[in-house]
């Protein structure tokens, strides 16, 4: 920051690996620091079955509003904290609006629900069993049964077969 901006500003916190829900509590009780930490809850499916999780929605990442001369070091130091995101000597500022933009599309609870429904053409990959990692298309969700259909292609055909729902994993719901 130059001299000339103002002093209090939102700044991009790197948190530990996994520790975005810790610094944000240990930043939330400081004096002068505002923190917003927007996350996302959907379903997971994994070897366990199907649960419903809360993470952030950016991993990793939070936001913190301060003053940059007072609190830097309290920030940079808490617990949970990795740092302040820097540029050699330059603290880049996250805008207002940007800040304001994620508030207005999260809400009050700052939590974005995502849908876990899965839909007919989705493409997906079968978790467990003799068939674990393989791509298929879902053909037929049946969420009376908890099983869906799925298309799959084995040894060179085209083949449907039924699977339970807990056992098909969206893409982007792994880590």
């Amino acid at each position: 920051m130059n001299g000339g901006e103002p002093r209090r500003a939102w700044f991009c916190v790197r948190s530990q690996p996994r520790h975005e829900q810790i610094a944000a509590g240990h930043l939330g009780k400081m004096a002068g620091v505002e923190v917003f930490n927007p996350r996302v809850r959907f379903t997971r499916t994994g070897r366990a079955g199907r649960a419903v999780v809360t993470e952030s929605m950016f991993p990793n990442y939070l936001f913190a509003r301060f003053d940059w001369q007072d609190s830097l070091i309290r920030v940079h130091y808490a617990p949970g904290v990795s740092g302040v995101v820097h540029f050699g000597s330059k603290w880049p500022t996250v805008p207002d609006s940007v800040i304001a933009g994620l508030r207005a599309v999260l809400g009050q609870s700052g939590i974005q629900e995502l849908s876990g429904e899965l839909l007919a053409g989705e493409l997906v990959e079968l978790a467990g069993g003799p068939f674990a990692g393989l791509e298929v298309v879902v053909k037929q969700v049946m969420p009376g049964r908890q099983r869906v259909l799925v298309l799959m292609d084995f040894l060179g055909r085209q083949t449907t077969v039924e699977v339970a729902a807990a056992r098909v994993i969206r893409h982007g719901a792994r880590r």
